[in-house]
């Protein structure tokens, strides 16, 4: 077996890109279902956010399974397919990989909360389809427990900013003061919620939320003393806009120069700002060829998370640390799944002889009471466990070690093990490990 991951992040790739891999729930949960019903992957978890997807698995075997993904990751890329835009780790480095992810070291934004959170969703999402077992349900649960050893052990999230009020920053940088301007905010999601509440807190006064769901609008409006309008009026509303920031879940432009280029007429010559923070984007490109219209997407962000990169530096060096103690510790869990499967057999087998010789004997014993018989039944089940202990850990401290397969062989041989027992293969996905 080998654990690996296969992704793309802001990284490595531009949004443009990204929006092709970004996978709802809906279309998640269709791609775990491929996957299950493929016979080289046991296990796979698909995490996908506005700044990376990526796809950790359990291969039963590599050699079958990387060209298959390979084959199914180019078909969602289609003719942009390109090669250097993916990352592929296996082994040690995908579980590294991991942790910086879930503790926030490998986000756009050091720091902030929202992965954690995202990866609790994308393990729920596949442990529902039932494409996890002992090996992601143990790596998936440690990281979440690292992420937030991070967050709660250092001050990697102090100050921090996210996506959404890093947007706001990128208002004020541009435009200098807020406070008078006509702000619209297109979607009424968390990530609509979450830009509302930072346009306050920065000075502005009134905010206009347009969502496709007009009650969710109106919601997200009376909580933060704004106003609602429909979906359909979005247009005119943006000719009196001096800010537009969008972050719906819309899979097409919903702002392009075809629907909002007729209006800008009416604005006589007033810049408009359009900041679009979701992924898929909701704005055309195109439309910032449009005069007065400046456009930033998700990646123009970076020059403003720059700022606080420097801040956090001294933290994500602490943070780096607790990751490093924290794959040594699932390096010794992980040691003994490699064992794992031949104590099982051997324990089985032992028990199975056990109970085999005791029903013999209690069919010439019929005299013996239930009192009798539990007492006699403890006492076979603690000479087991003594007689196996030894060997358990002989087995156990050989785990992960060169002489791993040879005590595997001498245990299967001398105790005649059934070999179609449960296998773990060549356990590659430990590879790399001292």
């Amino acid at each position: 077996m080998q654990l690996a991951v296969l992704g793309l992040n802001h990284k490595t790739a531009p949004v443009a890109v990204r929006e092709k891999f970004n996978f709802p729930n809906e279309r998640a949960c269709a791609v775990l279902r491929r996957l299950r019903n493929y016979e080289y992957i046991s296990e796979a978890m698909l995490l996908s956010t506005c700044n990376r997807t990526e796809l950790y698995m359990v291969l039963d075997n590599a050699a079958e399974a990387v060209p298959f993904i390979k084959r199914l990751v180019q078909h969602w890329a289609g003719a942009d397919y390109e090669s250097e835009y993916f990352y592929n780790l296996s082994g040690t480095l995908c579980v590294k990989h991991l942790f910086y992810v879930a503790s926030s070291l490998d986000s756009l934004i050091i720091g902030e909360g929202q992965i954690l959170s995202q990866i609790k969703n994308a393990y729920q999402l596949s442990r529902n389809i039932g494409m996890t077992g002992t090996i992601l349900n143990t790596l998936l649960n440690r990281a979440i427990a690292v992420g937030k050893k991070v967050r709660t052990d250092t001050r990697i999230a102090y100050s921090s900013v996210s996506v959404s009020s890093a947007a706001v920053d990128m208002a004020i940088a541009a435009l200098g003061d807020i406070t008078s301007a006509q702000i619209l905010v297109v979607g009424a999601g968390h990530m609509g919620e979450l830009t509302a509440q930072h346009l306050l807190d920065k000075g502005a006064k009134t905010i206009i939320v347009s969502n496709r769901n007009f009650r969710h609008a109106q919601t997200l409006a009376e909580k933060f003393n704004g106003r609602a309008i429909p979906f359909d009026d979005m247009f005119n509303q943006a000719v009196q806009a001096d800010i537009i920031i969008t972050s719906t879940g819309a899979p097409h432009y919903i702002l392009t120069k075809e629907n909002l280029g007729p209006l800008l007429p009416l604005r006589q010559g007033r810049p408009l700002l359009v900041i679009d923070i979701a992924v898929p984007r909701d704005v055309d490109p195109d439309l910032a060829d449009m005069a007065g219209v400046t456009v930033y997407n998700i990646d123009d962000l970076e020059n403003v998370v720059d700022i606080n990169k420097g801040l956090r530096a001294k933290e994500a060096y602490l943070a780096e640390q607790i990751i490093e103690e924290e794959i040594a510790a699932l390096k010794e869990r992980l040691r003994y799944y490699t064992m794992r499967p031949v104590m099982v057999q051997l324990h089985d087998k032992m028990n199975f002889m056990r109970q085999k010789v005791l029903k013999k004997a209690f069919v010439k014993m019929p005299e013996l009471t239930d009192a009798q018989r539990r007492l006699i039944n403890l006492m076979t089940q603690r000479l087991e466990h003594k007689f196996l202990r030894e060997p358990m850990k002989v087995m156990n401290a050989m785990a992960g070690t060169p002489l791993e397969e040879q005590y595997k062989e001498t245990i299967r041989d001398i105790f005649l093990l059934n070999e179609d027992g449960e296998e773990f293969g060549d356990e590659s996905y430990i590879e790399d490990w001292d």
